[in-house]
């Protein structure tokens, strides 16, 4: 096949040996296969901003970190330049979060390379060696889909217990290979600790799946895990091993009646004083 432009300086560069052909081109990337020696890879290449339809990026990006000054000033003023910077960051993003979950034991593709805006990483394969499907496009027994949906939560943890939310995460941007799910397309990946939205993320990541999976296994539909997930961070009692039941109760601590009745005829009186200082002024 032709060699698309933005393929070009890997294959000048040798990080590629030859396009075999287009996998798939969505909402912020074209993904194609790539030879690279004797492996079979892909290579991601990321969309321009302005042509790009994912929604309300600045929720994402909200306080991921930029050591360099001038970069950040530019990204902040909107110039040319920032944008640039703004476009580079966005995508590095994707990379971080790679090496940062591979290293956590989350299920991803093995990130190999990134230059010149483009991803090189594994091929997610099926028992066949065909490109992997994604969750959307595979039919489940409710066995299944309870085992893929319990295999998930856990990897949703360990993603929360590294300091990331997919804040994307559903039926589409997961592939199945031969040993079960595994997790894609993270360039929106939230900081859990600096991001103001992480609760509200990782609740819409939570309830996707369990939205998808109760078609199958309409039992899910009572769960609340998206709820127990975040209790269990929040409170510092979140582990990769961790086991979730699905279960979450909302606890509120006793109302001390006394207080609140001091608090009300401590009212009344600043109420009294303020109507007797009235009247004397009259």
């Amino acid at each position: 096949m032709k060699i698309p432009k933005r393929l070009e300086p890997l294959l000048e560069d040798g990080l590629i040996d030859g396009v075999v052909r287009q996998l798939m081109s969505g909402k912020e990337a074209m993904v194609f296969v790539v030879r690279c020696g004797d492996d079979i890879r892909c290579a991601k290449v990321y969309k321009e901003a302005n042509k790009r339809s994912f929604r309300k990026a600045v929720d994402y990006t909200e306080n991921r970190k930029n050591k360099n000054s001038r970069q950040a000033r530019a990204m902040a003023k909107g110039s040319k330049y920032g944008r640039e910077m703004q476009e580079a960051a966005w995508q590095s993003a994707e990379v971080d979060a790679l090496y940062r979950l591979a290293h956590a034991g989350v299920r991803v593709p093995t990130p190999y390379n990134f230059h010149e805006g483009v991803l090189l990483m594994e091929l997610v394969t099926d028992a066949e060696g065909n490109a992997a499907p994604r969750l959307n496009d595979v039919a489940f027994t409710e066995d299944e889909a309870l085992a893929h949906h319990h295999t998930l939560m856990q990897e949703v943890v360990r993603m929360l217990c590294a300091g990331v939310i997919h804040g994307d995460l559903s039926e589409f941007n997961i592939l199945v290979d031969a040993e079960g799910p595994v997790i894609i397309d993270l360039p929106q990946a939230v900081d859990a600790a600096g991001n103001n939205h992480a609760q509200a993320m990782l609740t819409r990541d939570v309830n996707n799946l369990r939205t998808y999976f109760s078609q199958y296994a309409p039992s899910l539909l009572t769960t609340q895990y998206a709820q127990e997930i975040w209790a269990l961070y929040e409170h510092g009692n979140l582990r990769p091993d961790v086991e979730l039941t699905g279960l979450f109760e909302c606890t509120l601590p006793p109302v001390d009646m006394e207080a609140v009745m001091r608090e009300i005829d401590d009212a009344r009186d600043e109420e009294a004083a303020r109507i007797l200082r009235l009247q004397d002024l009259e």
